[in-house]
C-alpha cells in the first residue's frame, strides 16, 4: 500500500454520508493533484446493506456492512468518518477508533456536546485528529477559524443563528405573516424540518451547537446541560409584528460569552428567541441560512455566513476535515484543542438585558397602574408600553430598560398573581442592549 493512499471507513451513509461519497468521487482527481492524497472509501457501515448499496451505486456492494465495529477495527482503515448520529453506539466507535490511533472526522453535534471532553482527551492521548467542522453550522467554515486562526484572540462573545429550521419559520412569519403552525408545515414539506421537529423548535439542536462553540472559543469544558435553552414554540405572529413596528427582528440565537468580571473562569451559554435591531448583520439572515457573529478584543467583529444544513454543504465540511486528517496522519502530526479548563457557568438569573413582554389583561380602570406597580416594585424600569385591543382582546406590550433576569422573573410572578392579568404571553430578551 502506497503511503499516499488513505483508507476511509465510513460509519453511516444517509443524507450526509451519501453526499460525501458522491463529492469524493467527483473531486478525487483534484484532491490528488493538489494534495498528493488518494482517499479511498474501503468500508461503509449501515443498518440496511441492500438499501444503502442501491442508494449509492458508485460504491461496490461488497464495501457495505452492518458491522460498524468491524469497520473501525479493520487494519485497512486509516481514518474513520462518523456520520451516523446519536450517542450510542457512536461514542464507543469513536473512542475505539481513537484508541487504535485512527483519526476521526465527525458531524455528530449531540455526541460532542455531551461527551466532548472525553473524546478530545482520547484524541490528544492517541496523538491523532478529532475534527468536527460539520457539527456546527453545516458547510460554513467556522470551527477551524475558531480553533486555529483565532486561537490567540481574546474572544468575548460568539452569537449566531445555528438552526436553519427555526430561522426559516421565523422568516416566513415575519415576511409573509403566516402563523407558526403554517410556517412549520412549510418547513417540513421542504425538508427543512423533521417529522418530529422538537429538537429544532425546542432549541435542543442549537443548544448542542452552543456548547461546542463555547468549548472551542474559550477552551473550557461546556456540556449541553450547561446551556439555558428556550425554543420558538411560544412566538406568535403578534410578537413578530410588534418587533417589526419597533425596529426589531425576532431570531433564535445561540450565545456564548465570557463574564467581563472574570473572563477566564466564568462563561454564560444560552439559546433563546431574541429581539435584535433590524440594522444588526444577523437580522438579515433569512430562511434556512446560518450565521455566527464573533466578537473579540483585538479583531473586533467577524461574521461567518452560509448554508447551515443539507447533505451537500455538510459533506463539503466533512471532506475538508477528512483531507486535513489524512494529511496530518501521513505527516505524523495532529490538531488538538489542548487542555479544556473547568469553568463556572454563569446562572441565567444574572443576565442583564432589555425585555419585551406581552401581557393579556382585563379592560377596566386601574389595570395599567396595577401592572406598572408590579414592574416598579421589582426594580424593572419600563422603556415603552403599547396598549392593543379592547375587551377580552386587551393587551399591553412592554419593552423594559436593562434589568436583571431574576428581577424580571419576580415581576412576572407578581403580574401572574394580579386579578387584572389574564395571561402572561411572550417574554423575549433584547440582544445588543445588555449590560
Amino acid at each position: 500500500m502506497n503511503d499516499d493512499v488513505v483508507g476511509i471507513g465510513l460509519l453511516g451513509c444517509g443524507t450526509v454520508g451519501g453526499a460525501l461519497v458522491e463529492l469524493l468521487a467527483a473531486e478525487s482527481a483534484t484532491i490528488a493533484a493538489r494534495t498528493g492524497l488518494t482517499l479511498e472509501i474501503r468500508r461503509v457501515a449501515v443498518r440496511d446493506v441492500a438499501a444503502a448499496a442501491a442508494r449509492v451505486p458508485s460504491l461496490d456492494r461488497s464495501v457495505f456492512t452492518n458491522d460498524a465495529a468491524a469497520v473501525v477495527a479493520d487494519p485497512a482503515i486509516d481514518v474513520v468518518v462518523e456520520v451516523m448520529g446519536g450517542i450510542d453506539p457512536a461514542r464507543e466507535l469513536v473512542l475505539a477508533a481513537l484508541a487504535a490511533h485512527k483519526p476521526v472526522v465527525t458531524a455528530n453535534k449531540a455526541l460532542l456536546a455531551s461527551h466532548g471532553p472525553e473524546l478530545h482527551a482520547a484524541a490528544a492521548a492517541a496523538r491523532v485528529d478529532l475534527l468536527f467542522e460539520a457539527a456546527v453550522a453545516g458547510g460554513i467554515p467556522l470551527v477551524r477559524p475558531l480553533r486555529e486562526s483565532l486561537l490567540g484572540e481574546p474572544i468575548r462573545r460568539v452569537m449566531g443563528i445555528v438552526n436553519g429550521t427555526t430561522n426559516y419559520i421565523l422568516t416566513r412569519m415575519a415576511e409573509q405573516g403566516v402563523s407558526y403552525d403554517e410556517a412549520l408545515v412549510e418547513a417540513q414539506e421542504l425538508g427543512y424540518a423533521e417529522a418530529d421537529p422538537t429538537a429544532d423548535v425546542g432549541g435542543a439542536d442549537a443548544a448542542a451547537k452552543a456548547a461546542i462553540l463555547a468549548t472551542i472559543a474559550f477552551g473550557v469544558d461546556v456540556h449541553v446541560d450547561d446551556v439555558a435553552t428556550e425554543g420558538i414554540t411560544g412566538i406568535s405572529a403578534a410578537d413578530i409584528a410588534f418587533a417589526h413596528r419597533n425596529g426589531y427582528v425576532v431570531k433564535l440565537l445561540a450565545i456564548a460569552e465570557t463574564d467581563p468580571g472574570d473572563p477566564g473562569r466564568r462563561v454564560a451559554v444560552r439559546v433563546h428567541p431574541a429581539l435584535i435591531d433590524h440594522d444588526h448583520p444577523l437580522a438579515s439572515v433569512r430562511l434556512s441560512f446560518n450565521a455566527v457573529f464573533v466578537e473579540g478584543e483585538a479583531v473586533g467583529q467577524l461574521m461567518f455566513y452560509g448554508p447551515g444544513a443539507g447533505g451537500g454543504p455538510t459533506a463539503s465540511a466533512v471532506l475538508g476535515d477528512l483531507i486535513d486528517a489524512a494529511s496530518n496522519r501521513l505527516q505524523g502530526s495532529s490538531a488538538s484543542l489542548g487542555v479544556l479548563a473547568p469553568v463556572e457557568i454563569v446562572p441565567l438569573d444574572e443576565l442583564r438585558c432589555g425585555y419585551y413582554l406581552n401581557v393579556q389583561v382585563t379592560d377596566e380602570p386601574g389595570v395599567l397602574a396595577a401592572v406598572a406597580g408590579a414592574f416598579g416594585s421589582n426594580g424593572v424600569s419600563i422603556r415603552s408600553m403599547v396598549q392593543e385591543g379592547q375587551g377580552d382582546a386587551a393587551g399591553l406590550a412592554f419593552i423594559t430598560h436593562v434589568a436583571r433576569e431574576s428581577d424580571l422573573r419576580a415581576t412576572i410572578a407578581e403580574l401572574d398573581g394580579l386579578d387584572a392579568v389574564r395571561r402572561i404571553g411572550s417574554v423575549i430578551r433584547l440582544v445588543g442592549e445588555e449590560s
